[in-house]
């Protein structure tokens, strides 16, 4: 398609794409289901799965395969203004209190799902077409056992700061938690990806270059008094303008580094000066990326998802044994280092159904995966129903503990207080 005519594709793919989206949102609301569960179902429906399926004409007339690029770089888009966003909104001083009982959450919640999903995929070599022909076990193995471990924090963080739980204990060190799972989840995606090319170069970049983005961050918060007065005396705009051009050279840093855009919108979001004038000017700016991009990305993940590649019954078998692997490896691991640590049984539950929840996170990184050829598309298909399931988990279960207990446990006697500010009321 010429660029002329990829402009009217892709703004009426948009129009689709966000209705799709908001039907899904109002049909799921009975449930209390977050509004990233909606997307990623809408995405499923928009994909070969249902309308390729029960109108292959329309899907191909209206995601034409020239037109699916330009629907991954908007939504690559989203996902760094989504993620620095959650960055923002994350307050690291929570996380010194419950340091040492999260750090082993943390670990528990990544080491058990690595383990399982790896061996899982090592049993079925035979049996499952898992890998793509020319890559090793001894990639997509791990490759797959990654995807597992990782957390969709952004939700975690949404749910506990919606349900005023910030101040509870399983509110703080889900949390912390959350964050570390991810940020270790992604420089072992980097190393699965070094193997994957037959070198240590991915994986010793991805980890010198985190340790200069550390650098270039503690400077951005030792120097955040001087940065507040300035960004005080910009107009808006231009406040706006500054914040884009750093989020954009992180984001491009990070992915050039092996870590991703996502994992630097998120270090930067985190280091950002907090001030009243930033805070009300990117809340000004976060709706174009949550109700805009980011549906964009989920609907790119749905076009990729075949639900129909599912009807061999071994690899129906295999996709319930990934998902049982996945829930057991990060739900059990979780629960039992949170009572290992001396946690009490309800609160143990909460932490291990907030960590079990992969959503958008998993997206990220079993795309990463379809784009650097690891995995085939039956195998892509597997991991978005497993991110699926176990995101739409997390909510029933959250409110079938409090029936259970009759209210959450150590729970603040009063509302807490609103996070400084409502930049993040995010998709996740």
């Amino acid at each position: 398609m010429s660029a002329t005519a990829l402009g009217p594709a892709f703004l009426l793919a948009v129009v689709v794409i966000l209705l799709t989206c908001r039907i899904a949102a109002w049909a799921l609301r009975p449930l209390a289901q977050p509004p990233v569960v909606a997307e990623m179902i809408a995405g499923v429906l928009l994909g070969p799965s249902v309308l390729g399926l029960v109108a292959p004409s329309w899907e191909h007339a209206v995601f034409p395969a020239d037109l699916r690029p330009v629907l991954y770089v908007a939504g690559q888009l989203g996902l760094v203004l989504f993620m620095f966003q959650a960055g923002y909104e994350f307050r690291v001083n929570r996380i010194k209190p419950v340091a040492r009982p999260a750090a082993l959450i943390s670990t528990a919640g990544i080491l058990v799902p690595l383990a399982l999903g790896t061996a899982l995929v090592w049993a079925v070599r035979d049996s499952v077409h898992t890998a793509p022909a020319g890559v090793p076990m001894y990639v997509a193995a791990p490759f797959v056992g990654v995807t597992l471990s990782i957390t969709a924090f952004p939700m975690l963080a949404r749910i506990i700061t919606e349900r005023g739980l910030t101040d509870t204990a399983f509110g703080t060190i889900s949390l912390a938690a959350g964050a570390l799972d991810d940020v270790v989840a992604w420089i072992l995606l980097a190393g699965v990806l070094s193997l994957s090319r037959g070198t240590s170069g991915p994986v010793v970049l991805a980890v010198a270059g985190a340790a200069g983005l550390a650098v270039v961050l503690f400077a951005l918060v030792r120097l955040r008094g001087p940065a507040i007065r300035i960004a005080e005396r910009l107009p808006s705009d231009q406040l706006l303008l500054v914040t884009l051009l750093l989020l954009c050279l992180a984001a491009w840093y990070t992915d050039r580094i092996g870590l991703y855009a996502v994992f630097g919108a998120f270090s930067l979001g985190v280091a950002y000066p907090r001030a009243p004038r930033i805070d009300r000017t990117l809340e000004a700016a976060a709706p174009v990326s949550r109700v805009l991009l980011l549906p964009l990305f989920f609907t790119y993940s749905g076009l990729n998802t075949d639900t129909g590649l599912l009807t061999d019954p071994t690899l129906l078998l295999f996709a319930a044994g990934c998902t049982l692997a996945a829930v057991v490896g990060k739900f059990g691991a979780c629960w039992l280092a949170a009572r290992l640590a001396g946690q009490s049984g309800p609160v143990a539950l909460r932490v291990g159904t907030l960590m079990n929840a992969r959503g958008l996170m998993q997206l990220i990184a079993i795309n990463v995966g379809l784009a650097e050829g690891v995995v085939t598309r039956s195998m892509f298909t597997v991991l978005v129903l497993v991110a699926l399931v176990t995101t739409v988990m997390a909510t029933p279960l959250l409110a079938l503990w409090d029936r259970r207990d009759g209210g959450v446990p150590d729970a603040p006697a009063v509302p807490a207080a609103p996070p400084p500010s409502k930049v993040s009321a995010v998709s996740e």
